[in-house]
């Protein structure tokens, strides 16, 4: 109780260090989600007491951190160990599976490095995609890059409708999984649209 009364009061005077620990705390296997940290902030910087780019700036970083903690892990612990503690008591605590990791893993195989890029759009995928790239051993430059890309849209999402709609958490909600989705969505398209574009160049080079 005391902790959750902790965290309703960091969550009511929200600064750019919270919405950085918030968010890595969010990004990485610990249970959080988004929704309650970026749109108050967002709220607040409508209001004047924070910036909104700060705002989408921070909570980036702290994706990236988190990230970063389940891509190191992962690696370095390996597969197994990683599917020992989703099926342990401490995981489950976690909200986490081997279901999930399962998930999290067939979608990284399925899609490859961008993955990490499209998964951080995706509810249900978004927070556990770091971990099947640190599995992989996926070179740490691309995984921050296509990390920071994705991260960085869902929290401008987040930030544009907390900034709009205030603390509706019934609308943030329906309309953040709407929006992440058509995101997705569209960088699925593009990035479709340029591996045939590529594939036509190279044909036409030979």
């Amino acid at each position: 109780m005391e902790s959750l009364e902790f965290i309703q009061e960091i969550l009511r005077h929200l600064d750019y260090f919270w919405v950085t620990v918030l968010m890595a705390i969010e990004s990485s296997f610990i249970p959080f989600p988004s929704e309650i940290v970026i749109p108050p902030a967002a709220w607040r910087a409508a209001n004047g007491e924070l910036n909104v780019l700060l705002v989408v700036l921070f909570a980036t970083i702290g994706c990236n951190i988190g990230a970063l903690v389940n891509y190191y892990l992962a690696k370095y612990l390996g597969r197994p160990v990683v599917y020992r503690f989703a099926e342990s008591r401490v995981g489950r605590l976690c909200l986490l599976s081997r279901e999930k990791v399962e998930r999290a893993e067939a979608y990284f195989q399925k899609n490859g490095a961008i993955s990490t890029l499209v998964g951080r759009l995706i509810p249900g995928i978004r927070q556990l995609i770091s971990i099947p790239a640190g599995m992989a051993g996926m070179p740490l430059g691309p995984f921050l890059l296509y990390t920071t890309i994705g991260a960085g849209a869902w929290n401008v999402v987040l930030a544009a409708l907390g900034y709009f709609l205030g603390a509706n958490q019934e609308l943030l909600i329906a309309y953040s999984k709407t929006i992440g989705l058509s995101i997705a969505g569209i960088v699925v398209v593009i990035l479709i649209g340029l591996y045939f574009v590529k594939r036509r160049r190279t044909s036409l080079q030979k």
